[in-house]
């Protein structure tokens, strides 16, 4: 386990992502916007676990909005989270699991960095080296712009999202050992 009881330092450098070989770690990336109330969701996920100790094998990014600057993470990682908002109708609060394959497999509704997001899972799918990708998403009613307020539905709905967060990272883990041990 990581020892988190410090107070967590950001990390400024992209070298990070490069020190030693990710194939065997798994990225766990926060997407949302902190201005936009319920939206954040997924970046306020990454600040909770970045709080508690967590399995050597995990690393947390705190993905903002998205984009194209996140593309060479997936180049570094054979296994990725993603943990977003997302405005799919199903009431505020509710947290789904998804195994997408494509980008047309996101929800069509991610929230308000849809377009950004959906481009970079395009040209994920375009290079040589394409991680295994999950996408956790907690659902949302409604965007608060300029606001960093979430509403109850939502935060009560974070612990249930990192549990299922780290449930499945432990899963995914357990299986990459199993394949290992058999080759």
């Amino acid at each position: 386990m990581k020892n988190t009881s410090e107070t967590p330092q950001g990390i400024s450098s992209d070298s990070f992502y490069f020190e030693k070989d990710k194939s065997g770690s798994i990225l766990v990336l926060g997407v949302g916007n902190y201005l936009m109330g319920d939206e954040s969701i997924g970046v306020r996920l990454i600040e909770s676990l970045s709080q508690r100790p967590i399995p050597e094998y995990l690393d947390l990014l705190d993905g903002g909005t998205g984009g194209f600057l996140l593309l060479d993470r997936f180049q570094a990682y054979g296994t990725v989270i993603f943990v977003d908002a997302t405005m799919d109708g199903k009431p505020a609060g509710t947290v789904s699991l998804l195994r997408p394959k494509f980008a047309s497999d996101f929800p069509k509704a991610l929230s308000v960095h849809d377009v950004g997001l959906k481009d970079m899972i395009e040209a994920v799918y375009l290079m040589d080296h394409q991680p295994d990708l999950y996408l956790i998403t907690i659902s949302i009613d409604h965007i608060n712009p300029m606001s960093v307020a979430v509403s109850p539905e939502v935060l009560n709905a974070l612990p249930e999202a990192i549990d299922k967060t780290l449930s499945l990272a432990q899963t995914l883990h357990k299986q990459a050992i199993s394949v290992g041990d058999h080759l």
